[in-house]
């Protein structure tokens, strides 16, 4: 009888222990998550400026510029991970576009305020990339861990699911072989 209590007591450790493990690993999703969307903020703060300064300069350029704000309030009205990437793919083809605009027109290239806010954008999109990585690791771990045995077990019974990837398509373009031609 006590062997029989002190067996369930164990395995009543042992579950609960897999269980606050599982919620700590999913926590830890959500705060990289939030991490991601402070820096994706900071990058939709900064947008309105960048349009506005090359607005003043190519006025006429309307497209590119609508195109910007239309891709910048997709992505500020995205939910969840993978509606969320693809706002920011198109984000970032509007934006490269943008400064591809900008080669043409020298005297916005050397304006202070757009490099100065083409240097903050840089940045920005740095730690994205950073908190993005930071992300995928969490997800990864949290991933591996509710399919381990016997961790399996308790995520099924507890409802624990895996999570998805911020993945962008910028890295499968980056993992191409770039061609050359002449």
């Amino acid at each position: 009888m006590l062997w029989a209590i002190g067996a369930v007591v164990v395995l009543a450790v042992i579950l609960a222990s897999i269980y606050n493990r599982l919620v700590t690993l999913r926590q830890r999703i959500k705060n990289a998550w939030a991490q991601i969307e402070v820096q994706l903020k900071r990058r939709y703060d900064l947008i309105p400026n960048l349009v506005s300064t090359v607005k003043g300069y190519a006025a006429h350029e309307k497209e590119t510029l609508e195109a910007v704000v239309q891709a910048r309030n997709a992505a500020i009205s995205a939910q969840g991970v993978q509606e969320q990437a693809g706002a920011e793919n198109m984000l970032s083809g509007a934006l490269r576009q943008l400064f591809a605009l900008a080669e043409s027109y020298p005297d916005l290239k050397a304006n202070t305020n757009f490099m100065q806010l083409q240097e903050e954008l840089t940045n920005t999109e740095g730690k994205i990339a950073f908190a993005r990585q930071f992300y995928n690791d969490t997800v990864l771990k949290y991933n591996a861990a509710i399919q381990r045995f016997p961790a399996v077990l308790v995520a099924g019974m507890f409802g624990f699911h895996q999570e998805a990837y911020f993945n962008l398509d910028e890295e499968a373009e980056a993992r191409q072989a770039v061609k050359v031609e002449f």
